[in-house]
């Protein structure tokens, strides 16, 4: 069911994808303009991200997961009847703020599962997400209008939430229940997240998560205008390559992330996937021509979608119950950070030095990644709550 409720919200979320590079210059955006807009709503989800993960673990998963939904669905109804830049930034700046689901839905897979099928079940999650990246953006590029208006797709995305939402309340258990025996004024409910980062020794895990997504991110902002510039494609080809890629996510997270950690374990398969995702880079700077440009985004952003299930499940075995909602909005903090970072820095090189220049990038941030995954620090002990 957790599976269920995160795939419609990841559909409403992936059918604005797509068409947000092509909103904003109908109402006179720069292509900074555009980055700005990616970065407001990731922005707004690094400063209420571990808010609402310490909201789940005082008052439980579900209820967070509902109230984050509900407030994506305004955000896309702001979208809808944007007619000015600023309504747009307003619209993705209040859904920011919503977007606690990734983190909490996280939280309660670790709630339900046990250590050894930790990865499998934040690969579930991930499946999930690819699923509404599968059916959101072709959506979102085939109902978006020839003439730049995107009402329709912002509607059903606003639907999706709503359905979302009703699924949760009717159909989801609630995942964190409170041990009795612990005192409700106790220690842990009043340390800081940097407190709690620095005892169980996750702060430069936390890096890691915004490495990631500052070049996943970078990567998803610079395609599309990439692609409309050297092969003038539109929302509708974007939409279909984006769907392509949340397939491949699906296939890979819901049905080989199991049988790959059991093949590999946990570390190695990260090291693996963070290889495939350094190539991938490294051929995108290289690509030219249509079947370059989509192989070699296609190829980095596969390798990225396997690792994050892997620092999920490192994450979440790193924190007591009682703060794991709280470890894992940290993370989802992290990622939005890391969507501020990089279609910002992108966007900047981009408009300095052209898409060579831009797409160095992610390719920078990817090979710290790799450093890290390959340093001593995953083989040094930790401490374990599972």
């Amino acid at each position: 069911m957790l599976f269920a409720v995160v795939l419609l919200d990841m559909i409403g979320f992936g059918i604005v994808i797509p068409i947000l590079p092509f909103l904003s210059p109908r109402l006179g955006a720069s292509d900074f303009d555009i980055a700005m807009i990616i970065a407001s709503y990731a922005l707004c989800a690094g400063v209420a991200g571990p808010w609402w993960g310490k909201l789940s673990d005082q008052i439980g998963r579900k209820p967070v997961l509902m109230i984050c939904t509900s407030g994506a669905a305004v955000g896309y109804l702001i979208l809808a009847s944007a007619e000015t830049l600023t309504m747009i930034y307003v619209a993705r700046a209040f859904a920011g703020l919503m977007a606690g689901n990734f983190g909490v839905a996280s939280a309660m897979m670790a709630d339900i599962t046990p250590p050894a099928e930790r990865a499998k079940g934040m690969g579930m999650i991930g499946a999930s997400f690819g699923l509404g990246l599968v059916l959101g953006p072709v959506l979102g590029g085939l109902l978006s209008g020839p003439d730049g208006s995107f009402f329709i797709p912002c509607l059903l995305a606003a639907v999706m939430s709503v359905l979302a939402v009703i699924a949760a309340w009717l159909f989801l258990p609630e995942s964190h229940h409170r041990d009795k025996s612990q005192p409700r004024d106790g220690a842990a409910k009043k340390q800081s997240l940097w407190s709690v980062l620095r005892q169980t020794q996750s702060r430069l895990l936390m890096l890691q998560y915004l490495w990631h997504t500052s070049s996943v991110s970078a990567a998803t902002y610079l395609f599309p205008l990439w692609v409309y510039a050297w092969l003038d494609w539109s929302a509708r080809e974007v939409g279909i390559v984006f769907g392509a890629q949340g397939a491949l996510m699906a296939l890979t997270q819901g049905l080989l992330m199991g049988p790959l950690v059991k093949l590999l374990g946990e570390l190695r398969l990260l090291r693996v996937c963070v290889s495939m995702f350094l190539v991938g880079m490294v051929l995108t700077v290289l690509a030219s021509g249509a079947v370059a440009m989509v192989g070699s985004v296609l190829v980095a952003l596969t390798g990225a979608t396997l690792c994050m299930p892997v620092l999920n499940s490192f994450a979440s075995q790193r924190s007591a119950p009682q703060l794991r909602g709280r470890m894992m909005g940290a993370a989802g903090a992290a990622s939005a950070w890391g969507r501020v970072l990089g279609p910002l820095l992108a966007g900047l090189l981009l408009t300095l030095g052209g898409f060579r220049l831009a797409w160095s990038l992610p390719l920078a941030m990817v090979a710290m990644y790799w450093l890290w995954a390959f340093s001593r620090w995953p083989k040094r002990p930790v401490p374990a709550f599972d």
